[in-house]
């Protein structure tokens, strides 16, 4: 039996307990147990250029997102527009600091930071950054990946949009703007780049360097 070289690893079969060669797979490919038929492991759909380019998609309408007005109300001759930043500062001044903080960390700084993480993660792969420090970073930002992911809860706001708007349509004009499209697309983003980023992927960059 030949020794193992550096880009293999041994997993078990969660179901049968057999000891399986880890190896590379095609994108989107699946690993099967060759005795149970098992799914081990498989390959990401999205490529690294593929989560690089959404990255970059999402800082980009990122910056609307949060600065245009996701709503805009007419009510007895006066117009009143709100971003989601304000709405968070707004809420913090009225006494509810913890809602404001909740609305500030979960629709703009994690959102933020979740983009800026997988952004470092895939620049530091795709240029092959093999210096200590970057390594570091590389491992602790895989570490810290799960709770970035759960703090991101872009959905309660869109879903929030919809319900303010059917509400207050009985007794104003509701508006939807260009805030309103940025924030939406920006959720469609994140929601494609959680779905297609792959963490046990993502770690097997540690074991090639």
């Amino acid at each position: 039996m030949h020794e193992l070289d550096d880009h293999d690893s041994i997993i078990l079969c969660r179901s049968c307990d057999l000891a399986v060669r880890k190896r590379a797979l095609p994108s989107s490919a699946r690993a099967l147990c060759p005795r149970c038929d098992t799914a081990l492991y498989d390959a990401p759909y999205c490529s690294i250029n593929g989560m690089l380019a959404m990255c970059v998609a999402a800082l980009i309408i990122f910056i609307p997102a949060n600065l245009l007005p996701v709503l805009e109300i007419h009510f007895l001759g006066s117009i009143r527009t709100t971003t989601v930043f304000e709405a968070a500062i707004a809420v913090w001044a009225q006494g509810y600091w913890v809602v404001g903080l909740a609305v500030m960390v979960a629709a703009v700084i994690a959102p933020a930071v979740l983009i800026l993480s997988i952004l470092t993660q895939v620049l530091i792969v795709k240029l092959k950054l093999q210096q200590s420090f970057w390594q570091r970073t590389y491992t602790s930002l895989l570490k810290n990946q799960g709770l970035i992911a759960q703090m991101t809860m872009l959905e309660i706001y869109v879903i929030s949009f919809l319900v303010s708007a059917f509400q207050l349509s009985d007794f104003s004009d509701v508006y939807f703007g260009m805030g309103t499209f940025s924030f939406t697309m920006l959720f469609v983003i994140i929601l494609f780049l959680q779905r297609e980023y792959n963490l046990e992927h993502m770690w097997s960059f540690v074991d090639e360097h």
